[in-house]
């Protein structure tokens, strides 16, 4: 049996960023260390940070009654007014925003200022969205399917921008972009999906359509890792979203599973993980699935390349 394990799973060039830039203001014996909303979304690196005395604000009125300290934006970014009342109340402020996050923020300020109105691919509720709404002048429309695009009322001679949450799925970003050019705009489209994300659900894909079973490893908040997730279950009906190696353990959907399997036809897995999920979970991920299910059977791991 084998074990295929992503090239790509784990943490992208933004989120470790986003989390060194945490570890060093820690390391420098920093006090008052915030992070407004959680750094990434991944609850074993937060509890850590929280362990180490940094505290996550949650929402804007906990910005408001601090005094001092230091505010670490997350890697999803915020909106602009979180800055400026950062600086008026003259708090240090960390920047782990991640660079192609903020390349969006700076996309949509300059073209809505220039007049156009600014369409975002993506999910309204996310953080990442959020932040890249904050930075548009005047109202931004957000679309997640087909239906949201019904729902634009901007006039048909308008001039229009369209990005993208870095993490959406690249596929349906394509399909989106189709319908709203059918409105008769005139249309500057930029992808700003990242490659990162383009890669790792590509891989994704490939991977789960050869193996039996697949598990997505990541947090049950990371809009990334329930995209890979949905990816794979389209391609391999045995597909399992975990956090941990606890969601491997007896009683869980896996488990159930894996002992269906013995004796018989599984031939290999999958293995897969969201961006924010750190190479010591996925580590302990592949030794549990290899000593728990498949002590007497040899094993490798494969790059898939």
């Amino acid at each position: 049996m084998d074990i295929v394990l992503a090239k790509s799973a784990g943490f992208c060039f933004g989120v470790k960023r986003a989390v060194n830039s945490v570890y060093d203001e820690i390391e420098n014996h920093n006090t008052g260390i915030y992070t407004y909303g959680p750094i990434i979304h991944n609850e074993q690196v937060v509890q850590d940070m929280e362990s180490k005395g940094v505290k996550v604000i949650d929402d804007l009125e906990g910005l408001k009654i601090i005094t001092e300290g230091t505010v670490i934006i997350r890697s999803h970014g915020v909106e602009k007014s979180i800055y400026d009342l950062l600086e008026n109340k003259k708090i240090r402020i960390v920047d782990a925003t991640c660079p192609f996050v903020k390349k969006i923020h700076k996309i949509v300020f300059e073209e809505s200022a220039n007049g156009r109105e600014v369409i975002i691919i993506g999910n309204d509720k996310h953080p990442e969205v959020e932040g890249i709404k904050g930075w548009v002048n005047g109202k931004a429309w957000v679309v997640n399917n087909s239906e949201d695009v019904e729902k634009i009322t901007i006039k048909s001679d308008s001039k229009v921008c369209i990005v993208s949450q870095t993490t959406f799925n690249h596929n349906k970003f394509k399909y989106l972009v189709e319908i709203i050019e059918k409105k008769g705009y005139d249309i500057n489209v930029v992808n700003t999906i990242c490659n990162a994300t383009h890669e790792r659900q590509a891989e994704a894909k490939e991977i789960s359509s050869k193996v039996g079973a697949m598990i997505v490893i990541g947090g049950r908040h990371s809009s990334n890792t329930q995209k890979l997730y949905d990816i794979c279950k389209e391609e391999c009906e045995n597909t399992f979203f975990i956090q941990t190696t606890d969601d491997l353990k007896e009683g869980s959907e896996f488990y159930s599973y894996m002992k269906s399997c013995e004796g018989n036809s599984l031939k290999s897995i999958g293995i897969t993980a969201g961006a924010s999920t750190p190479n010591n979970i996925i580590e302990e991920v592949v030794l549990n699935v290899r000593d728990e299910f498949w002590t007497n059977v040899g094993w490798i791991i494969q790059d898939n390349s």
